[in-house]
């Protein structure tokens, strides 16, 4: 999606920022997502902030106030892993998200990296995190309507979905932060391995280098294969579908990912 500028925010809002933070000195857009009109981290004389805001269609919300209000709900309860919510407004129109800002940056998913240790600590404790009873949403209904039986991946586990490189902060003292809780969800514990195995293809991996270092986590251990096999299946059919649909960019190459890992799993058709 394109990004609106800071501008665009109602003027009350960045002045109440203002008020807070101080005269802002600089505004950073994110490299990266799309579940917000702006998402930037502004830098004010008095502290550093991260703003996510979206616009309100006049009947309903959209897809992005749908993902910033689901955002809010589950942040009080993920704060051992993500940045903590500051700051919930509604004011002309637009909802407005303001999280502290976690120094950081990005992991490096190559093979080898030593960033993949402190990804997979950080993945450890997520899975030994018990979901809040907000999350309410099973990670099955991302695979509705596609045909095919999706109640290998339910579950009660905590699943953040999304752990894409881009998602995940690292301090200067290694700490790890899961950013964007968008798709939160409760599933099979697997099922949070087989979402990062598309990334970490476009990192370097092949699919069998990337199922060894799943082999870490006794969730994905110990799932049964037929299992995966199945949320293979439906994986590449869902995002076959959207690829369709969807004119993103980036939509192909992962793709072409999920794809190859399915490839190798000898389920393709």
């Amino acid at each position: 999606m394109t990004r609106s500028d800071w501008d665009d925010l109602p003027a009350s809002e960045r002045e109440a920022i203002t008020n807070q933070y101080g005269q802002i000195k600089d505004i950073r857009p994110a490299d990266s997502g799309n579940h917000a009109d702006i998402a930037s981290t502004v830098i004010g004389e008095h502290g550093t902030v991260f703003v996510k805001a979206a616009r309100k269609l006049p009947e309903k919300d959209g897809p992005e106030v749908t993902s910033l209000r689901w955002e809010a709900k589950v942040n009080p309860f993920v704060n051992e892993f993500a940045p903590r919510l500051l700051r919930s407004t509604e004011v002309e129109g637009w909802l407005v998200l303001v999280f502290e800002h976690i120094p950081g940056r990005h992991p490096d998913y190559s093979p080898g990296s030593c960033d993949l240790d402190l990804v997979a600590k950080a993945v450890h404790l997520l899975q030994k995190t018990s979901p809040p009873a907000v999350v309410d949403r099973p990670v099955t209904m991302r695979w509705h309507g596609i045909g095919g039986d999706a109640s290998p991946m339910s579950g009660q586990a905590l699943l953040h979905t999304d752990i894409n490189a881009k998602n995940v902060l690292i301090t200067p003292e290694d700490a790890v932060y899961f950013v964007d809780w968008a798709f939160v969800s409760h599933g099979a514990p697997w099922v949070e391995m087989g979402q990062m195995i598309p990334w970490l293809l476009s990192a370097g991996h092949t699919p069998a280098s990337a199922e060894k270092w799943l082999h870490q986590f006794p969730a994905w251990r110990e799932a049964d294969p037929t299992s995966i096999d199945q949320y293979a299946r439906l994986h590449t059919a869902v995002w076959t579908r959207r690829h369709e649909m969807v004119s993103a960019e980036w939509i192909g190459p992962y793709l072409a990912d999920v794809r190859r890992w399915a490839s190798y799993r000898g389920v393709l058709e």
